[in-house]
């Protein structure tokens, strides 16, 4: 069973899922993709893994890098997991581009390259936005592309990360 907790942002409202133990799912309400992997039958429900969430994203929006993350468990397939996973290690403050983190894993994988756009793909589908930091990813040339909460959502991210 999965549960699902509703809660406000200073950029919307934000739902998240859990199974119980950990976090599933975390979408800006009305953002592409969203509650695209939650189970058909969930509830409302206070869950410690929810408040934890919450914790975290109130540090994150007073400006401060959390220094502890709650339980993970997003669902997609393995390439999509192992693209989340990279996203994982972005800091806080910095980006990546969608053709370094083809590059990290086409290096993992003993090829000589990977799709910059099939790890597009799996980045916008990132099922847990904020702390699965898909909003880190830009293009080749810097600039801001493809994020399902939307371009101007991204912008006040990153900003944020960079103390304006």
């Amino acid at each position: 069973m999965e549960y699902t907790q509703h809660c406000a942002s200073p950029l919307g409202g934000i739902t998240l899922a859990g199974d119980g133990e950990a976090l599933t799912g975390l979408w800006f309400d009305g953002q592409k993709y969203f509650a695209a992997t939650l189970s058909a039958p969930h509830e409302e429900r206070r869950l410690p893994v929810f408040a934890r969430t919450e914790r975290w994203l109130a540090a994150y929006f007073d400006g401060e890098a959390p220094d502890f993350t709650p339980p993970l468990r997003p669902k997609g397939t393995a390439f999509q997991r192992e693209v989340w996973d990279v996203l994982l290690t972005i800091p806080y403050g910095q980006t990546t581009t969608y053709g370094r983190i083809a590059e990290t894993l086409a290096r993992r994988h003993g090829r000589r390259s990977l799709s910059a756009q099939a790890v597009g793909a799996a980045v916008a589908r990132n099922p847990i936005s904020l702390l699965i930091p898909c909003h880190r990813v830009v293009g080749a040339n810097g600039a801001l592309t493809g994020y399902a909460g939307g371009l101007e959502k991204k912008a006040r991210l990153l900003a944020l990360e960079r103390g304006e």
